[in-house]
């Protein structure tokens, strides 16, 4: 940009240069013309003047000293009329050109620079970052997943038997939260190619995620068909190892993700289930709960301020106050709003603790390489627990918000009794 505004500013000069040059010389060379015409004039005359005087002398019309004292006279006259002013005549016949035009041209040499440095030069986007490599500049996350979805359904309605593009769209669904779509979609798949447990995996993810995150009779109907066809399918054991993290059973959730990692299947992600893994063996080896004394009683946990949290003041309605023991628990988790609707972080404290501020950011996480720095906006649910898990039972309370931005704070009330 810096040789863009040199180019300009050197052609602003070369032509104000090229329109004024000329116009000051032809000044100086009109006057210095009026100059010599105006003394060769005063000349002339003063000769022709002499000469009528010399002839009247020869004639005897005059004598000598009148002679002398009209040349003289004549000298004088000549001398005043080489310092008086400009001769109007001569300025008639020798006016100079006008300013206009040289100024009119400036105007127009000025506004194309204008015109190249604010169009060509696009200034206004100086403060803006370079997205012409980015077809996706300035989409959400669900309108990019809705366009590749819809690119997906163009290339199986192009092509209906290809089981592979099936397969990858039911993905896709379950990306964007289509899980009836999704569901279809690996049916459609297993008319196909028939029924394998890479299928049946996924299919009871979209079925588990419709339930609200619940492992119903039928979701597990279809793990146990899976693990019976592959007992190490990814897909499956996935599932298996985040619904048991979710309601505690860390045991269980590590003995089935190791069991992906025993496989040496080459088409998971090794690094994420490792950090799952380790996830799960810290809360087996710590107690998260806050202490019941006075000293930890107002203590707030994960104060941690960045750009990359979210600050929830959690309090529970007053029409339940009464129905709280010291017992409880309060499992505060977010989850993304905006793809699969994974918990990207947690935390519990004691139920005594409230109202209570929290912080939930990345050292939260759930393990794996989803977090919640990763996201725009999430999900924060809140579940005062009777009976220590963290999914809803009858008897619980829980409260929601609906929808805060990474780095914002927000309330969430504790105001509803699961039946």
């Amino acid at each position: 940009m810096t040789t863009f505004w040199i180019l300009i500013a050197s052609f602003l000069l070369v032509s104000l240069a090229l329109i004024w040059f000329p116009h000051f010389r032809q000044q100086r060379m009109l006057k210095a013309e009026e100059a010599g015409v105006r003394k060769g004039t005063n000349l002339d005359l003063f000769n022709e003047r002499l000469a009528i005087l010399e002839k009247e002398l020869q004639e005897d019309l005059l004598d000598q000293p009148e002679f002398d004292a009209l040349k003289k006279e004549l000298e004088i006259s000549l001398l005043q009329d080489m310092k008086q002013g400009d001769d109007e005549s001569l300025v008639n016949s020798l006016k100079p050109k006008s300013i206009v035009w040289p100024s009119v041209m400036s105007v127009v040499v000025i506004g194309l620079c204008a015109y190249m440095y604010s169009t060509l030069g696009a200034y206004k986007n100086l403060d803006q970052p370079m997205t012409a490599n980015n077809p996706h500049a300035g989409q959400t996350t669900e309108q990019i997943m809705s366009q590749r979805v819809q690119m997906m359904e163009a290339q199986v309605k192009a092509e209906p038997e290809n089981s592979q593009l099936l397969f990858n769209l039911g993905h896709a669904y379950i990306s964007a939260n289509r899980y009836d779509d999704a569901i279809k979609a690996f049916d459609k798949t297993m008319e196909l190619v028939g029924v394998h447990a890479e299928l049946l995996g996924p299919k009871a993810t979209a079925l588990y995620y419709r339930s609200n995150q619940k492992m119903t009779p039928t979701v597990q109907a279809l793990v146990d068909q899976a693990l019976s066809l592959d007992p190490q399918d990814p897909s499956t054991l996935l599932l298996v190892g985040m619904d048991s993290f979710f309601t505690a059973d860390y045991q269980k959730a590590i003995d089935a993700w190791q069991l992906i990692l025993d496989s040496d299947r080459a088409d998971v992600d090794r690094g994420a289930i490792m950090n799952a893994i380790e996830s799960a063996k810290m809360r087996m080896g710590s107690e998260s709960a806050m202490p019941n004394d006075e000293a930890h009683k107002d203590v707030k946990p994960n104060t941690a301020s960045t750009a990359s949290t979210v600050t929830v003041e959690v309090s529970i309605s007053p029409e339940l106050q009464s129905k709280v023991e010291s017992t409880d628990m309060v499992f505060i988790f977010a989850r993304a709003t905006e793809g699969p609707r994974v918990p990207l972080a947690a935390t519990k404290i004691s139920a005594e603790s409230l109202p209570v501020t929290v912080t939930l950011d990345d050292s939260t996480n759930m393990g794996g390489n989803v977090t919640l720095s990763g996201a725009n906006a999430v999900e924060v649910i809140a579940i005062l627990s009777k009976h220590g898990s963290v999914r809803a039972q009858p008897g619980d309370i829980q409260g929601t918000l609906a929808k805060v931005k990474v780095g914002d704070k927000g309330q969430l009330v504790l105001d509803t009794q699961v039946q």
